[in-house]
């Protein structure tokens, strides 16, 4: 196992009902921004039970609103709630919403003090490790999928140049995570079927690497899997369900809240490549990943082959002659299962006018300086063009 530190100081408030605690989370003597997407909230009651949990400890005044945060939230966008909490002088910030949401509010939380241009916090990958350098801010979450509302993690998309690209950084972690899961009973069944293929896809690329010697990370991820195997088709279909919605929405924080990650190889090279097709296409995030996943573990089969057939048979049951029989066997289980979930598993069935996107991604990466990624830094332009026209 490899050598890791763990740091997590998200307090983390899971269950029905628990919005009403905000009043004793959001610290007192503070003005507060709320920010929130598209209006969602509105429909659901979330957005009620946000503004009177806080009436109880402040007065409106001390209350100010920010909407509008797109999917995939734009830099130009997030600039803007910056300008109001250096105005208003904010001093916490309550994203209410999803991944977005909450990755928007990260970028805020760390551009507000940053002097200089605050898109250089994305071009130039900058960490923020000094809470004294943001702005502290609490989350309420309402779709289930990025794990965003316990890691310090966020992913922007700056519109002039068409770049998604990330930021992070210990200072970045929520104060707080509020987690009802009964609030995804209104969401729409595209969004569900998203936040469990993206989960999903979180596991894999801290997982589907190289066999190691990090045996309860594996046993976990294998088991964030199995559940979301298990439940996937049944919350989309009965998300009121509160069984199969607490379960998804604890496997979607657990995916991506660092656990899994510690003392093991990692990938990322999906998220990298799916990135640009959300850029390119405006394809949704989880859906670039069912595209891209598959056909990355194809192309960079010989380096994979064991960890799949290890997952081909832990997760997926499996039996077979060989190595890689189960390993060919396990992808073509994960295309059935991202079919299953409402995945279109190929570029073209998402969009046209996609034939020069290959040429794209390369001079892309290659203008970044991005040569050598995944775990064993061996997926080159080469690969990534491979990989990118067998999606097609």
């Amino acid at each position: 196992m490899q050598n890791f530190e763990l740091y997590n100081p998200v307090n983390y408030v899971f269950g029905k009902g628990q919005i009403e605690k905000l009043k004793n989370l959001v610290p007192e003597n503070t003005k507060i921004l709320i920010a929130y997407g598209g209006g969602s909230i509105f429909k659901n009651g979330v957005y009620d039970q946000v503004k009177a949990a806080l009436s109880k400890s402040f007065k409106a005044n001390h209350i100010v609103e920010f909407g509008g945060i797109e999917p995939n939230p734009r830099y130009e966008t997030l600039m803007k709630a910056v300008a109001v909490i250096r105005e208003e002088k904010i001093g916490f910030i309550l994203a209410v919403g999803g991944g977005s949401v909450i990755d928007g509010v990260k970028f805020i939380s760390a551009a507000v003090h940053y002097e200089g241009d605050a898109a250089d916090i994305l071009r130039k990958r900058i960490l923020f490790k000094d809470v004294s350098q943001v702005i502290p801010f609490g989350t309420v979450l309402t779709l289930p999928a990025t794990g965003s509302e316990m890691n310090s993690g966020a992913v922007v998309t700056i519109e002039a140049t068409q770049e998604k690209l990330t930021l992070g950084g210990s200072a970045l972690f929520p104060v707080f995570s509020i987690v009802d899961p009964t609030v995804i009973t209104s969401l729409p069944k595209r969004q569900l079927q998203n936040g469990v293929i993206d989960a999903f896809t979180h596991v894999m690329e801290q997982y589907l690497t190289y066999p190691h010697d990090a045996m309860l990370q594996d046993r976990i991820a294998e088991g964030i899997l199995q559940t979301l195997i298990e439940i996937g088709p049944d919350v989309v279909e009965n998300p009121s369900d509160y069984k199969l919605a607490s379960n998804f929405v604890w496997s979607a924080t657990m995916a991506l809240n660092g656990l899994i990650q510690k003392g093991v190889p990692s990938d990322w090279a999906t998220h990298m490549i799916g990135h640009e097709l959300t850029a390119l296409y405006e394809i949704d995030h989880a859906r670039t990943l069912a595209i891209i996943g598959p056909n990355l573990y194809r192309v960079m089969f010989d380096t994979k082959k064991e960890k799949l057939a290890q997952y081909g048979k832990r997760v997926w049951n499996l039996t077979g002659d060989s190595t890689e029989a189960i390993a060919e066997e396990a992808i073509e289980k994960t295309v059935a299962f991202f079919h299953t979930m409402g995945m279109k598993t190929k570029i073209s069935e998402n969009t046209d006018n996609y034939e020069n996107t290959a040429d794209f991604i390369v001079n892309r990466f290659e203008e970044r300086g991005w040569k050598a990624m995944g775990e064993k830094q061996n997926i080159t332009p080469e690969k990534v063009r491979e990989i990118v026209e067998m999606s097609y």
